[in-house]
């Protein structure tokens, strides 16, 4: 028998300029729990607008999302927002707050007891490989952009959501900070049991961390599948988007010598 999405876009569709702009455009489109699905297009193809639409940070036009089966407009967006983790592209921590405080906000709104929620900052430094004596006490702008990233990290799992958003959660880092961090979310992901929903515009970054990859263009959803699926896609855009990877890695192969330092 087969097990209900946790999260489902029935018919979506969302318009900005009084309708002029359409920037989400009848997506339906099925998310189970445990999943790693990457979102993927460029920019204006309405990947970021369906991941603020999941947690009403902006309201669909038409259309139904359901999450764990009930409809999120009959959920308080504030009650919604605390329970789903979200994952802001330059981390999105508050300057003026501590990465303690930062990471205890969402625990501290729901009514944790003080003990408790230093308690969580402590065991969410841990997971995401940050020293505690070192970064609880320090502000974001004392951070490097890999160690912000994971505060923000820290903060979207601080209240045990089931579900975490990632806007390009990994865009704004250097290439090695990108792919230890991504890897370290992976192994998260599979740890925790999460369902994460990431968007990104690198094709490379989802093929190595989804599970399954959503491809966007034009607010419409165009290819869904895993990568060994999208590679079988006739699709002219989805075939684009694999052929650089693909590229990459030939001239990386034909680049650097075998047995080398890699």
């Amino acid at each position: 028998m087969p097990t209900a999405p946790l999260i489902a876009y029935a018919h979506v569709a969302k318009s900005f300029d009084g309708g002029h702009v359409m920037a989400v455009d009848d997506v339906s489109l099925e998310v189970t729990g445990g999943e790693f699905l990457a979102i993927v297009g460029g920019s204006g193809s309405g990947k970021t607008t369906l991941l603020r639409l999941t947690n009403r940070l902006i309201e669909a036009d038409s259309g139904h999302i359901t999450i764990e089966g009930a409809d999120v407009r009959a959920v308080d967006p504030v009650q919604l927002r605390r329970r789903i983790g979200y994952v802001f592209q330059s981390g999105g921590l508050f300057p003026h707050l501590s990465v303690a405080d930062n990471i205890g906000i969402t625990p501290r709104l729901l009514g944790a007891p003080a003990e408790e929620t230093s308690a969580r900052v402590d065991e969410l430094l841990d997971l995401v490989r940050l020293d505690r004596a070192q970064h609880r006490d320090r502000l974001p702008e004392a951070l490097s952009g890999g160690q912000r990233q994971r505060v923000g990290v820290a903060r979207a799992l601080a209240a045990h959501p089931r579900i975490v958003l990632m806007d390009e959660p990994f865009g704004a880092l250097d290439p090695l900070t990108r792919d230890a961090l991504g890897d370290d979310y992976r192994a998260l992901h599979n740890k925790l049991k999460l369902t994460t929903v990431m968007i990104t515009h690198d094709m490379t970054e989802a093929i190595l961390l989804a599970d399954r990859i959503v491809v966007m263009r034009g607010g419409r959803l165009l290819a869904e599948g895993t990568p060994a699926e999208l590679s079988a896609n006739h699709d002219p855009y989805v075939g684009e988007l694999l052929r650089t990877p693909r590229r990459q890695a030939e001239r990386l192969g034909a680049l650097l010598p075998r047995g080398g330092a890699a």
